[in-house]
């Protein structure tokens, strides 16, 4: 009498011969001309999408944060990513000195803490969620 292994679902037996079964499976004949670039053009297709939806965007404002840090110069109003609105008065390499209103408090912030320019209008611009 010769032991069969069980096929339930809870045992490690089981999960060891859908293992095997996948990776020894030899694909069936397909009448596509692609063959296997055919199953793997969806997967192919998704990568694609979230690189042009996902990654280039994000890319393009990482450029242009890194353009308008470069060119910070004295007297440019800016808001900090704590939300500070000062106006520059000194540039030290990664630091930088704000002026606070209303009592001209002087505050040393890095550079990288910028996150955007106030535009001459004195307008803030709201942050995107």
């Amino acid at each position: 009498m010769s032991a069969r292994l069980p096929r339930t679902p809870d045992s490690s037996a089981f999960g060891l011969n859908v293992f095997l079964n996948l990776l020894l499976q030899t694909p069936a004949p397909s009448g596509s001309p692609l063959g296997m670039l055919g199953g793997m053009l969806p997967i192919l297709l998704i990568f694609a999408i979230f690189y042009f939806l996902l990654f280039m965007p994000m890319q393009r404002q990482r450029k242009q944060q890194q353009k308008m840090m470069a060119s910070l110069q004295n007297g440019d109003v800016v808001v900090t990513s704590g939300g500070i609105v000062g106006a520059i008065v000194a540039i030290e390499n990664d630091t930088l000195v704000l002026r606070v209103k209303p009592d001209n408090v002087k505050i040393q912030v890095t550079r990288s803490s910028v996150s955007s320019l106030v535009p001459a209008d004195g307008k803030i611009p709201e942050v995107k969620k």
